[in-house]
């Protein structure tokens, strides 16, 4: 199996530039980045990072500086017919090896992970003329899409493949779920946990427009 964790390197995470400073959101982006390709690593499968620019990091890269959708349409087109095609997105902190190791082992021509709103955070392929299209609700695009080319379609159900970490409310996920490298680079940004309304919460102790003045 190849296994492939799409990365976009210009510029990540906008969504969270609300408490995260440019150079921050890289630095973090690149830290999930490491917690995903360990955890792929432990279930015996040597990830490939496809990123729009290069970057400094122990992993085999392909460089592809398209929006996300024809980047990936290139590799499930290029991979090997007998070969299923792993994607793992580059922000799924909480994923652990046995999750992985469940998407990766899940029978069907192809297996969905999908996201909290719709999304699609990982996925398998074993059928030649299956396709992605990630805008919008890509997970009912991809159930679509497989019928299309009349290929099966199974379902992981996971809560730690389902969190894609995007906004300033997911990264309480992190700080509860996980101890890798993306917890640890929070906790020494300052992030840990709060309780407000009822609603646990990550806040700062240094809001970053006090740390950028």
């Amino acid at each position: 199996m190849q296994v492939v964790v799409p990365f976009s390197a210009t510029d990540p995470k906008t969504r969270l530039a609300d408490v995260l400073a440019p150079d921050e959101r890289r630095e973090f982006s690149l830290a999930m980045l490491e917690d995903v390709l360990s955890a792929i690593r432990a279930t015996g499968q040597e990830p490939r990072v496809l990123t729009t620019s290069s970057i400094d990091i122990d992993a085999p890269q392909t460089v592809d500086s398209r929006p996300l959708t024809p980047a990936v349409n290139d590799v499930l087109a290029e991979g090997e017919p007998t070969e299923p095609t792993a994607i793992v997105m580059a922000d799924l902190a909480l994923a652990t090896p046995e999750v992985l190791e469940q998407l990766f082992s899940t029978a069907g021509d192809v297996v969905l992970a999908p996201g909290r709103g719709g999304g699609t955070n990982a996925l398998v392929s074993r059928h030649p003329d299956f396709r992605v299209d990630y805008h919008g609700t890509s997970y009912l695009d991809h159930c679509r899409i497989a019928g299309d080319v009349g290929a099966s379609v199974v379902e992981v159900d996971s809560h730690r493949l389902a969190t894609d970490v995007d906004e300033s409310g997911d990264l309480a996920e992190v700080l509860m779920h996980s101890d890798g490298a993306a917890c640890k680079w929070l906790r020494k940004a300052g992030f840990s946990l709060s309780v407000t309304e009822g609603r646990v919460e990550a806040s700062r102790e240094q809001r970053i427009e006090e740390k950028n003045r």
